[in-house]
């Protein structure tokens, strides 16, 4: 009997997973008709599905589809899929990127996260009061207004990236400045949120644990740096050779991410950074070959698994229960995100040699958020520090700020056929698609600097 009913609890969450991907589908089919990232049709779509619209009908139909009990097993799919995305997400940053225009990308960044991290502090100062308490446990202000300017503070390089090729953006010097400032500013957010965590996390616990934790993670940092980094140059020299990959490299790097994230996860510090530094630290070349034969297998992967993490945020998501004073605080919320960044980075473009409708397009694009802030927001949510309400208003601004980005550009931009590479993409379904892969770097340093990039250059 125990059996037959472990093989029901299996089929009603394959039956979830594929509902899931039917809705999330159709939804990303609709709002590519208006010119929206997937990203907007997978948020919506685990909205959809959740207490917010679903739940709404008679028969408690979200809680039949999605039981309780199973919820967790969802939860426990949808992190390997996110595992995977950080790992990408790290690989696919280019410090090449950085190197040109500088000045302007350092400026546009640090701008911007100063303001969004400053006005979050001041959001969190009007919020605490009423979000002060989780799950019956008091939250330090110290904590909540931390994690609240971070959460303002993120800019999605992934979803960024797949705008601006859409745009038409990618090889323009809006859309170059654009993307290189969102990488620095991804960078230097989850630098400073793992610091937070661990500070804040293991405070409680005694300032023993708490040097004890820094230590560790630290530690932690610098074999990723001065042993991991050179140990998989070798390991992936070793796995491609001849122009050809062995079938062991996907498996071994992605066996590697899930050990990192482990790690990280055992020091006290969230499992998604040691996926993230994996990647950072995970070799670029052979470019080609690793776009190929690693990078399209695991965002293939992702395809699958990262829709759960929607459906997983969805039902956590209660946009009935906000009532007049939710919406009051959404909109103090909404103000926060959109003037730290847009005005910040607007203005910071403007100061380095931008005209003012360039400006401004940095500034909007700079305020895309996506998939990036609901994976800030679900730590949040699992370190309880945010409570339903803050969870769920957080989860409408970063929909809000992603889906004005392309509706607000001006039309008078000017654009420049291609995308950030030459080479055929890869779309991945968190709407962080189209991202750079290893193989796309002389293209976007070719934008960063200005310059065209000659027809099939890879």
């Amino acid at each position: 009997m125990d059996s037959v009913h472990s093989d029901l609890k299996v089929a009603i969450v394959v039956a979830d997973i594929a509902i899931v991907l039917i809705v999330g589908s159709l939804l990303i089919m609709l709002f590519r008709r208006i010119k929206q990232p997937p990203v907007i049709g997978e948020i919506t779509a685990g909205i959809v599905l959740g207490p917010s619209l679903l739940g709404l009908l008679p028969g408690d139909v979200t809680g039949f589809l999605f039981p309780a009990e199973l919820r967790p097993h969802l939860s426990m799919i949808s992190q390997v899929g996110l595992l995977l995305f950080m790992f990408l997400v790290g690989w696919e940053f280019n410090g090449q990127l950085l190197k040109r225009r500088s000045g302007s990308v350092a400026s546009v960044s640090l701008s911007a996260i100063g303001l969004a991290f400053a006005l979050g502090l001041g959001a969190a100062a009007l919020l605490y009061d009423r979000h002060d308490v989780v799950n019956g446990q008091q939250i330090s202000f110290g904590y909540f207004a931390a994690f609240l300017g971070i959460a303002m503070s993120i800019t999605a390089f992934p979803v960024l990236a797949r705008l601006l090729t859409e745009t038409g953006l990618a090889r323009t010097r809006v859309g170059a400045l654009s993307l290189a400032a969102a990488a620095l500013d991804d960078v230097m957010a989850w630098t400073l949120l793992a610091f937070i965590v661990v500070i804040f996390g293991a405070g409680g616990d005694g300032t023993g644990t708490l040097v004890a934790v820094l230590g560790l993670f630290l530690l932690y940092v610098a074999l990723m740096v001065f042993a991991v980094r050179p140990l998989l140059r070798r390991l992936v020299g070793r796995l491609i050779r001849g122009g050809t990959a062995s079938p062991f490299l996907v498996p071994l790097i992605a066996a590697g991410a899930f050990l990192s994230a482990y790690a990280t996860s055992w020091i006290g510090v969230h499992a998604v950074f040691g996926a993230f530094a994996f990647g950072l630290v995970m070799p670029r070349e052979p470019r080609a070959l690793l776009a190929q034969t690693l990078h399209v297998p695991l965002e293939s992967a992702t395809r699958l698994l990262l829709p759960i993490f929607f459906i997983v945020t969805g039902l956590n998501v209660n946009i009935g229960a906000l009532g007049w004073t939710g919406l009051g605080e959404l909109a103090i919320i909404m103000v926060a995100a959109i003037v730290g960044k847009l005005v910040a980075a607007a203005v910071a473009a403007r100061l380095s040699g931008m005209n003012w409708q360039e400006s401004y397009s940095v500034g909007l694009l700079m305020n895309t958020r996506g998939l990036t802030e609901l994976v800030i927001l679900n730590i949040g949510l699992s370190l309880g520090v945010l409570d339903g309400e803050m969870f769920t208003m957080m989860v409408l601004m970063a929909l809000l700020t992603t889906a004005m980005a392309v509706p607000l550009l001006p039309k008078g931009l000017p654009r420049a056929p291609g995308g950030l590479f030459d080479i055929p993409s890869v779309t991945v379904p968190s709407g962080a698609a189209a991202r750079r892969t290893p193989a796309q770097g002389d293209a976007a340093d070719a934008a960063t600097s200005g310059q065209e990039v000659p027809s099939g250059k890879s």
